[in-house]
């Protein structure tokens, strides 16, 4: 159910999802720093989509993540009160509602207004996609954010009343089968992402004992796989720094008129930054991203900045979003590689094997 710009309070619908936000944020932090055997997201809970299969952005989807974590859902599916109302238009079926007495979270929706610079008339954001060259340039697009309220599907009756749906929901979230214990984890598209040289800064292996992105020479240096407990620790630790790099000058530009030094409020800013970034890449890809070693310094920093101001979250989440989309579009691109050679391979064999989206982690194994 969409929310009023302001409510009843004096406060935008945005400012009391953010405040939200922030608080969910405050917990895990404690959380965390008081069991550090315990992950940022666990990988038992797969990315968050709506009632019909489209995934929330990584920012909705951290916080909505975090929800189903702390509310025990199993299933991390969710709709407005308005989707629900709409199963009920066709057929003679139960009523499906939302259960009495459940509360709704906020998401955030980014729309988007096309005004003609000469008419000031307006066309849907959909139409003016369309547009090519000038005549997209005619347009003014004005970007503004909207905020919706969800439910999950648990608070729901749609079990009961719209069982088909439910059952299918609920298999493309059946969990592929766990990874052996003890052996060194694998995934490929990531390892092929390094021998190629792929990523948009070089990614340097060699046995040391330390993992970092230099801003200063635009790489990334990390010790050699075998060095740590597990093949999980490793690509967490890499994308970790893959996030830190995305924020070169050349890309998305977040160090620039800082004070980035150690110990600093902006680096700081920067570690929570790199840590939930590559908790969400983590959890894509059926991982479990612990808390890095050296970031438990910033934990303090961390909740002091987000009880003081709940915007706070915002310019990070913000900057999360857009480091995420930048590593997991090249992982992407390089497992559709490694699929496409999969598949060449397995043709001439007689066999031909095509992985959905609800298998992602098949892609991980042991050598």
């Amino acid at each position: 159910m969409k929310t009023e710009h302001y409510i009843k309070d004096g406060q935008s619908a945005e400012d009391k999802a953010l405040e939200r936000f922030s608080e969910m944020m405050i917990e895990r932090i404690e959380e965390v720093s008081e069991d550090w055997s315990k992950p940022w997201l666990t990988d038992s809970i797969g990315w968050p989509r709506n009632l019909y299969g489209r995934e929330y952005g990584t920012k909705n989807a951290l916080m909505l993540t975090l929800l189903c974590e702390d509310k025990g859902y199993k299933i991390p599916c969710f709709c407005t009160f308005e989707t629900v109302r709409s199963l009920n238009e066709t057929g003679d079926l139960p009523k499906a509602s939302i259960n009495k007495g459940e509360h709704a979270f906020p998401v955030f929706l980014t729309v988007y207004n096309c005004i003609d610079k000469e008419t000031k008339k307006s066309i849907p954001f959909e139409q003016w996609k369309e547009l090519q060259g000038e005549e997209k340039e005619k347009y003014s697009i004005y970007p503004r954010t909207k905020v919706f309220q969800v439910f999950n599907i648990a608070q729901t009756n749609i079990k009961d009343t719209r069982p088909e749906l439910y059952d299918k929901i609920e298999k493309e979230y059946a969990c592929t089968e766990p990874q052996p214990e003890g052996e060194m984890l694998s995934f490929v598209p990531v390892d092929t992402l390094i021998e190629n040289g792929e990523w948009l800064c070089p990614i340097t292996l060699k046995r040391q004992n330390d993992a970092y992105y230099s801003i200063a020479l635009d790489m990334i240096a990390m010790p050699e796989k075998s060095q740590f407990k597990d093949g999980e620790s490793f690509y967490c630790t890499l994308w970790h720094e893959m996030v830190h790099s995305t924020g070169a000058k050349s890309r998305l530009n977040r160090f620039e008129g800082g004070q980035h030094g150690f110990g600093s409020n902006d680096y700081s800013r920067e570690e929570l930054v790199a840590e939930l970034g590559s908790a969400m890449i983590a959890q894509r890809y059926g991982m479990s991203k612990h808390l890095k070693d050296d970031s438990a310094a910033y934990m303090k920093c961390w909740l002091e900045k987000l009880k003081e101001d709940p915007k706070y979250i915002k310019t990070v989440l913000n900057d999360m979003k857009k480091a995420v989309s930048m590593v997991m579009d090249a992982v992407d691109a390089s497992r559709s590689q490694e699929h496409a050679a999969h598949i060449t391979r397995t043709s001439e064999q007689g066999v031909l094997r095509v992985a959905t989206a609800s298998q992602r982690t098949q892609v991980l194994h042991s050598p």
